[in-house]
């Protein structure tokens, strides 16, 4: 029986989409809202510490903080070519500047999610798979990702 396994993450990003037409290609910011699916069968073992569980919520939540939310809570996400990166002494990073991640695609809500899929690949325990992300952007709109 596969059981859906969800936690839900917050996380405060900044981002300016190039090249963009309406007020989004300006730098802003967002308080995100994550939900991780993971999808698998609960251990079957009388004598594991983890039994009855598809997955530890404290292992899915070092995971997904790991791989996502440490490197961009609080950064200012842009894409490769942004016109603000010679503004911010060309992207550079030290004590003086401000977290950055810079992206080979427009940080969109819908592209973050493909990259958090990939950030997530391979980071689960055997029998565990990624089954769904959701990313709120604000409290009305959300993108979606099934897998």
């Amino acid at each position: 029986m596969q059981i859906h396994l969800t936690k839900q993450f917050e996380f405060q990003m900044a981002h300016a989409l190039s090249g963009y037409d309406g007020k989004c290609r300006n730098i802003h910011g967002h308080n995100y809202k994550l939900f991780v699916t993971v999808m698998g069968e609960p251990i079957d073992d009388r004598q594991s510490a983890k039994n009855g569980m598809v997955l530890d919520f404290s292992e899915l939540k070092h995971i997904v903080e790991q791989q996502v939310i440490d490197p961009l809570d609080h950064a200012l996400v842009l894409p490769e070519g942004s016109p603000y990166l010679s503004l911010l002494n060309g992207g550079g990073q030290s004590d003086d500047q401000p977290k950055m991640v810079i992206t080979s695609f427009q940080p969109t809500c819908e592209n973050l999610l493909c990259y958090f899929s990939r950030l997530l690949e391979g980071k689960f325990p055997e029998g565990v798979r990624l089954y769904s992300l959701k990313l709120y952007e604000t409290e009305t709109s959300f993108a979606e990702l099934f897998l």
